[in-house]
């Protein structure tokens, strides 16, 4: 027994158990937190996978919403040329017809215009042709008439004017 009395006795044999006991404990502390970092790294990796998750759903979100508006938009954007065209030929419609009228309306003035240039000539040959006529007349008045038919002439109207103021 002088062996195992030796065992115990040595040294060596219990800096062999006190290091699996510090390696032991000191493991045990390192693995908790190794074990303990990996699971915060890992539940870090988590939250930045359900992030990302998040962000991609908002993207493609905001990706619908954006093809939204912009159907919208090309939808408003014809609405707005398909009115722009109607007023456009509604405009033209209206000048056109504009133009129509007032060419009508000149037309008209110048028809009055010679109307009446027609109607001042007329009114001075008129003229020139009552005082070419009553010059004619009194040069034959002058001519045929005498004072004593001039009297009789005078007479005789004068006894007609009671009849003539009845009438």
């Amino acid at each position: 027994m002088h062996h195992a009395e030796h065992f115990w006795l040595d040294p060596r044999f219990w800096v062999a158990v006190s290091f699996i006991i510090f390696v032991l404990l000191v493991g045990r502390k390192a693995w908790a937190q190794l074990t303990a970092s990996l699971d915060a790294r890992a539940e870090k990796v988590r939250a930045e996978l359900s992030e990302a998750a998040r962000l991609r759903e908002e993207a493609e979100a905001m990706l619908k919403q954006a093809e939204a508006d912009r159907a919208a938009a090309l939808k408003e954007a014809e609405a707005l040329l398909a009115r722009a065209r109607a007023e456009a030929e509604r405009v033209a419609e209206s000048a056109a017809a504009e133009a129509e009228a007032s060419a009508k309306r000149r037309e008209r003035m110048a028809m009055d215009r010679i109307a009446a240039a027609e109607a001042g000539a007329v009114a001075e040959v008129r003229e020139a042709a009552a005082e070419i006529a009553t010059a004619a007349a009194r040069r034959v008045i002058a001519d045929r008439v005498t004072a004593e038919a001039d009297a009789r002439l005078i007479d005789s109207a004068v006894a007609d004017l009671p009849r003539a103021l009845r009438a």
